[in-house]
C-alpha cells in the first residue's frame, strides 16, 4: 500500500511517499522511511507521531493513503510571543 510520511525541523521539511506491506503499523512506517537516519534528533520515545493530523500510537495501523507525521515540540509559547502585525 502506498503512504507517505511528513517531519519538519526549524531548517528543513521531508515529504516521502513510500509504498509499505499491508497491516503496516506507524512504526513500520518510520522504520521503513528511513527518516530516523535523516532526522537522527528524532526520539519516539518523547516526540508524538500522527496519522492527518490526529496524535496515534506507534502500533496503530496504516490505511492506504495515509500520511504518517512526526511532531516535535512547540519551542514557543503562544501565549507569550507578541502577535506580528499582519497589515
Amino acid at each position: 500500500m502506498n503512504v507517505g510520511i511528513a517531519y519538519a525541523d526549524k531548517f528543513k521539511q521531508l515529504w516521502l511517499k513510500l509504498e509499505v506491506p499491508n497491516e503496516s503499523t506507524v512504526q513500520d512506517v518510520i522504520d521503513h522511511s528511513g527518516i530516523l537516519d535523516k532526522f537522527p534528533e528524532i526520539d519516539l520515545d518523547t516526540q508524538k507521531v500522527g496519522v492527518f493530523g490526529k496524535v496515534t500510537k506507534l502500533s496503530a495501523k496504516v490505511a492506504d493513503g495515509a500520511r504518517v507525521e512526526i511532531y516535535r515540540e512547540i519551542t514557543a509559547d503562544p501565549e507569550l510571543v507578541e502577535r506580528r502585525d499582519t497589515e
